[in-house]
């Protein structure tokens, strides 16, 4: 057996993700702020606690714990941080708690997964992102900052894990993922009957954790660093 780590199993994309690699047999320890939550997902192979991503040293001991279960097979940086504010209204207070959730710890994760995996030369470290970190539009300057710089970190820990048999790999999200919070805010854009018209507009959060089981899969000699996944119904 082999663990997983997901570092932001929160309850749509990161749950989906722990239920798939736990029907495939890993290991699975999930992470995230007010572990409480998580009460839906532990047992048999999955277990999990309160986890704030933004502390390196609770990160290390997240990662370590995961390990103790079963060899380190992958870890998966998921955490969201996404807000819109206007520019003028972006006060340094959250300008700096976006980029510290967002950028610094996938930093985090993506160094303390690299501690454990390099001297066995082999693992692989996933990380969320967004079209945010492609391209900034109004409204998004912190969040386009912090996953900008997830994303380069990302590239940059590619570079230099690859050779040694680590596959990072950064997923850009380009699309609404279908939570509560965001079919709530496309309802109010464009109405209920018109999103019901439009079925592939939001992405099930099961297919961003299916393209993660297709990422775990690649072979050494066909490894992707960055992959953009989209419902045909959004525009790009």
């Amino acid at each position: 057996m082999k663990s997983v780590a997901v570092i932001g199993a929160g309850d749509f994309i990161g749950a989906a993700i722990v239920r798939r690699f736990a029907a495939e047999g890993f290991a699975v320890h999930a992470g995230r702020r007010n572990g409480d939550k998580l009460a839906t997902l532990l047992g048999g192979a999955v277990t999990g606690r309160s986890l704030d991503a933004r502390q390196s040293e609770d990160v290390a001991a997240f990662l370590d714990e995961a390990e103790a279960q079963a060899p380190l097979a992958l870890v998966v940086f998921n955490v969201g941080a996404n807000v819109q504010f206007p520019l003028a209204e972006t006060t340094d207070r959250l300008f700096r708690k976006v980029w510290e959730m967002a950028c610094f710890a996938g930093f985090a994760a993506m160094r303390e997964g690299a501690r454990i995996m390099a001297p066995r030369g082999e693992g692989k470290i996933f990380v969320t992102g967004a079209t945010a970190g492609l391209r900034g539009n109004p409204g998004y300057t912190a969040f386009a900052a912090a996953k900008a710089g997830l994303r380069l970190m990302a590239e940059s820990a590619a570079r230099e894990l690859w050779p040694q048999g680590i596959h990072v790999a950064h997923l850009v999200i380009d699309a609404g993922v279908d939570t509560a919070w965001v079919r709530a805010r496309v309802t109010e854009r464009i109405g209920a009957e018109a999103l019901a018209m439009q079925p592939d507009l939001l992405m099930p959060p099961e297919a961003v954790a299916e393209a993660y089981w297709a990422l775990y899969n690649q072979p050494r000699s066909a490894w992707t660093f960055e992959q953009v996944i989209r419902p045909y119904g959004e525009k790009w």
